[in-house]
């Protein structure tokens, strides 16, 4: 009989569904519903109900099973990716208490700093956790609930993160898993377990509402429902895995389950991360010391302003996608001095929350549509390639960079990629990342599940492919070009206004 396996990636601006053959690995169908953030709220909030996933999620996968023609007894699993950082806080019956703050809201800044000064400094956060705090990270979203909505934190009794939510949603269980939890700035990634100290120091009786974290990655979250069967259409008992962040499950999906595979997603958002069989922390703490969603660790680095930033140029213009890359490709590498701090969220690596977008260098001959395409591009690409130096820093040996995302989806981007990485930029020969990563994971539990003896990286291995025409090699003059450049990208990402004026003529 054949099996089948479906795998969710539940984002900031949509849910995207994935129907995979078991035996091949091969996508049958997908589908994807979309949602938007909450509007009116004030800056730096970012914010999106629960609810609007669920409704997602369900329609996404009546879409996809609905393409693909698959009966429900031949779906085996399910495996769901959702957004990091987001902080879902339920009451005692279960029930969503308010809008979930995600991870792209900066404005619990405030609460990081108050934290880390509280715990002795962010040498001693990272010394408890193997991470800081910043604004993005879930522990700041729960101390801004208990400051500023005394009434909701009263009624608060379970802590989740989104993906744990659509998990719960379909099992009726309440858990987490290492790979996600790594994310909340209270979960020692070194030993797998909440870090009390941190956890203290939002509250004393917090430890209380976190729920247990599961003691592998490649054990079920559960089975679905009733309810939640009915409500999709598929059999009561049917595998609900582990499932993990979004960058826990686009390193499955992107085949980054072994030493030397890097991956770069290019979303909203931009993440670089790789593969460790060791826990990897940075004294700087600005490459996150994550646990992936094998049972191995996941160092990674992430921009807040990736798609964001192009998207604005887009909409500005009123460019499409192919428009963008005409006018971008027609300009040198430097884009002749004009550069672009892509700012417009604050940043998250370095981490500057408060800080602003700023173009930089304009002068009569760069003031055109297509250099500011072109230093929009590669201004994200030095952010990017800023993380992937600290990596570098740590340890990290990269031999490919995989692209996922997206932005991956443009040509010009990853030959600009190549160049500022000084390195081979290849993509999948799907564009499903993290949605197929929670169907080989599924897949995985799965197996498991009926006493095979499988590891996940012999399926990414064989199940994993690429896409060789998309390949892109550094052009050495351009690289050369983008090492000088870096350097002043990562001067003046950290500089304040005197500091950008004293730069006017470095170009």
């Amino acid at each position: 009989m054949s099996e089948y396996f479906v795998g969710i990636d539940s984002g900031t601006q949509s849910t995207k569904a994935v129907v995979m053959d078991g035996k091949n690995g091969a996508i049958v169908a997908t589908a994807s519903s979309a949602y938007s953030l909450i509007s009116g709220l004030p800056a730096g909030a970012k914010e999106q109900h629960p609810k609007s996933w669920t409704a997602a999620m369900e329609t996404s996968i009546h879409t996809a099973l609905a393409k693909a023609g698959v009966s429900a007894d031949s779906v085996k699993g399910i495996g769901i990716s959702g957004q990091q950082h987001g902080f879902v806080p339920l009451d005692e019956a279960g029930e969503v208490i308010r809008p979930a703050k995600l991870w792209c809201d900066t404005s619990t800044a405030s609460q990081a700093e108050s934290l880390i000064k509280k715990l002795g400094g962010l040498k001693k956060v990272i010394s408890l956790t193997g991470n800081g705090i910043p604004a993005g990270f879930t522990a700041s979203k729960i101390l801004w609930l208990k400051q500023n909505e005394p009434k909701n934190y009263a009624r608060l009794q379970t802590v989740l993160l989104p993906h744990d939510y659509l998990n719960y949603h379909l099992t009726g269980k309440l858990s987490m898993e290492a790979g996600d939890a790594s994310g909340t700035g209270f979960f020692d990634a070194k030993t797998r377990n909440w870090q009390e100290k941190v956890v203290s120091a939002i509250d004393s009786r917090l430890m209380e509402k976190l729920p247990a974290v599961q003691s592998a990655s490649s054990a079920p979250a559960g089975t679905l429902t009733t309810v939640a069967a009915k409500r999709l259409g598929l059999n009561p008992g049917t595998l609900v895995s582990a499932g993990g962040g979004d960058n826990m499950m686009g390193a499955i999906g992107t085949g980054n389950t072994k030493a030397g595979v890097v991956t770069a997603s290019l979303g909203t958002s931009g993440t670089i991360y790789a593969f460790s069989s060791r826990p990897i922390t940075d004294p700087q703490g600005e490459v996150a010391a994550f646990c992936d969603s094998t049972g191995a660790w996941l160092p990674l680095i992430c921009t807040m302003n990736v798609t964001v930033a192009t998207e604005l140029l887009k909409k500005a213009f009123g460019w499409n996608n192919d428009q963008l890359s005409r006018e971008a490709a027609k300009v040198p590498a430097g884009a002749d001095g004009l550069f672009l701090l892509p700012y417009f969220e604050g940043e998250r690596v370095p981490n500057l929350p408060d800080a602003s977008a700023l173009f930089f260098g304009l002068n009569s001959k760069n003031f055109t549509l297509g250099h500011m395409a072109r230093a929009t591009m590669e201004g994200v690409a030095m952010g990017l390639n800023y993380g992937l130096e600290r990596m570098k820093d740590l340890g990290l040996r990269p031999k490919q960079i995989r692209v996922t995302g997206g932005g991956s989806q443009n040509p010009v981007w990853r030959q600009i990629l190549a160049d500022v990485f000084d390195a081979e930029v290849i993509s999948l020969a799907t564009t499903e990342g993290a949605a197929y990563g929670g169907a080989l994971q599924a897949k995985w539990s799965y197996a498991l599940s009926r006493g095979e003896r499988v590891r996940i990286q012999q399926i990414t291995d064989k199940f994993v492919k690429l896409d060789p025409s998309t390949k892109a090699v550094p052009q050495k003059a351009n690289a050369k070009r983008y090492r000088a450049l870096q350097s002043f990208h990562n001067e003046l990402s950290r500089a304040n206004a005197c500091a950008f004026a004293s730069h006017a003529g470095l170009r």
